[in-house]
């Protein structure tokens, strides 16, 4: 399973989302970044930038 946390994109937002592939959460980010931060236009800079902090949930649960 993969995550996406939106804090480490934008801080002291709590928002997360989980999927089995990275398509389906910059989808999700993408969304919520619209949504809920206002953000009209998605550059593909930020596409790369919610790539880049999506992780295996596995790894976050053996670093905590």
């Amino acid at each position: 399973m993969r995550l996406f946390e939106c804090g480490t994109l934008v801080p002291g937002c709590e928002w997360h989302s989980r999927a089995q592939d990275d398509a389906e959460l910059v989808r999700r980010a993408v969304e919520h970044l619209r949504l809920t931060h206002g953000e009209d236009m998605i550059r593909e800079t930020m596409v790369d930038n919610i790539k880049a902090r999506i992780r295996d949930e596995d790894a976050n649960e053996a670093a905590a």
